[in-house]
């Protein structure tokens, strides 16, 4: 039934409210989210008539903690709004859910979000005549490419990088594992920086498989990487208060707005309990890979 509704809607939006087409797929996709939210959180969803006001606010919870910013927040809500005020017009619902709802920003405060602009902004910024600056530019494509945590970065090991097939194997909170793809970008300088910086500098024993390394041998600080962004904003003379942390956030904020599907980006991100043999059955590899190859801007032309 909500594919009917759905498909009614965007009716209603084409022929009544005559708005533009890009108007109207986001209106559309803000409601298929939620509809496919309900699917993965609910063995027997509920149906348009039955969605209640905790629903939708779970769902903005869900999505917040994946890492959308509070404005797209604020998108979705005004998407979710007029599809509810259409059914109340049309006599489906007696009551409109999102009625009560009056912010996006619920639970934690986000960092700020980087545009995908922003982002070839400072990474382009990088000096690549420099030791430091080839590193920082595949760290930085790693951490935006697949979305990782700090501490997951300065972690990283070259054994657990499987660029044959295009894949990380992290180690995330809790000491669980996930494989995670990596984009073409974000192999192709890590590859240059591992043949041509780290293969020719001194390496300390008990550091010789962490793939980033400072200029004694040894694996980076999470306040290093810090600096280095924070550094690289100021040279690019990006405003924002920013950290690693952004580049996660907009790693998923840019793969959600993109029409990337939740699942997969919750898996990549590790916010599920997933154990080692569970990362092969949970989601297919494939479809986690194809999910980065669709939808990340370093992959595609991003609109």
């Amino acid at each position: 039934m909500w594919q009917i509704y759905i498909k009614n809607f965007k009716n209603y939006l084409t022929l009544e409210r005559a708005l533009s087409e890009n108007s109207i797929e986001a209106y559309i996709r803000d409601v298929s989210k939620f509809w496919e939210y309900l699917e993965i959180t609910h063995n027997d969803a509920p149906s348009v008539t039955e969605v209640s006001d905790k629903h939708i606010f779970s769902f903005f919870q869900y999505i917040d903690e994946l890492g959308l910013e509070a404005t797209s927040q604020a998108r979705m809500l005004s998407g979710l709004k007029a599809f509810y005020k259409y059914l109340e017009v049309e006599d489906v619902i007696k009551q409109d859910p999102t009625l009560l709802i009056a912010s996006p920003k619920v639970g934690r405060k986000l960092p700020s979000t980087l545009s995908y602009p922003e982002i070839v902004q400072m990474l382009e910024s990088i000096d690549l005549s420099t030791p430091e600056g080839t590193r920082n530019r595949a760290m930085l494509e790693v951490l935006y490419s697949s979305g990782l945590r700090v501490s997951e970065l300065v972690e990283l090991k070259i054994s657990e990088c499987y660029f044959d097939i295009g894949f990380l194997r992290v180690r995330g909170k809790g000491d669980k594992v996930r494989l995670v793809p990596i984009g073409r970008d974000a192999m192709h300088y890590t590859q240059i920086y591992m043949e041509e910086i780290r293969k020719h500098q001194p390496i300390q024993t008990d550091f010789s498989d962490h793939l980033f390394l400072n200029r004694r041998g040894k694996n980076l600080t999470r306040v290093m990487v810090f600096l280095i962004i924070k550094d690289l904003a100021m040279i690019t003379g990006i405003q924002k208060n920013i950290s690693p942390h952004t580049f996660r956030h907009s790693f998923a904020t840019h793969l959600i707005e993109g029409g990337a599907d939740l699942r997969a980006i919750q898996e990549m991100l590790g916010h599920s309990s997933i154990t080692t043999t569970e990362i092969y059955t949970h989601l297919d590899r494939a479809y986690l890979q194809q999910t980065i190859v669709d939808f990340h801007p370093r992959n595609r032309g991003f609109r």
